[in-house]
């Protein structure tokens, strides 16, 4: 679930500003805190993993923050628990373990290293550190 299945442009979210203090400007975290609860105006894609949003801060300036740094907000105004995929993080895991738990054994034959299996083997665990 993301953050656009959960809001909607002119929704009210509150801002966590330890999580976002180290790279935003001194005028923006006056704004924040004056109000950490601001108005989302648009949603942007942070670097290609993820959507962040764009938020009306109480001074009337819009800045982006990540989906992480924000808590969104019910109509009375109380935090809404986000909440978490569990299937996705236990397929996930599943994933990881059994490329974790590959060992691979390096082949000096030739006839050993045209094999397949061998090679599938080799492959998994090599991109099993980017997975």
């Amino acid at each position: 679930m993301t953050i656009l299945d959960e809001v909607k442009i002119g929704n009210k979210v509150k801002v966590n500003l330890e999580l976002s203090k180290d790279r935003l400007t001194k005028e923006t975290i006056e704004a924040i805190n004056i109000s950490s609860e601001c108005t989302i105006s648009d949603f942007k894609i942070t670097d290609g993993m993820g959507i962040g949003v764009i938020l009306n801060l109480s001074n009337g300036k819009n800045e982006w923050f990540f989906e992480n740094e924000i808590q969104i907000l019910d109509e009375k105004g109380n935090i809404i628990e986000k909440k978490v995929n569990k299937t996705k993080n236990k397929e996930n895991n599943f994933i990881l373990n059994a490329v974790n738990n590959i060992n691979y054994e390096a082949k000096f034959k030739s006839s050993e290293l045209l094999n397949p299996i061998n090679f599938i083997s080799w492959i998994i665990f090599s991109l099993k550190d980017i997975l």
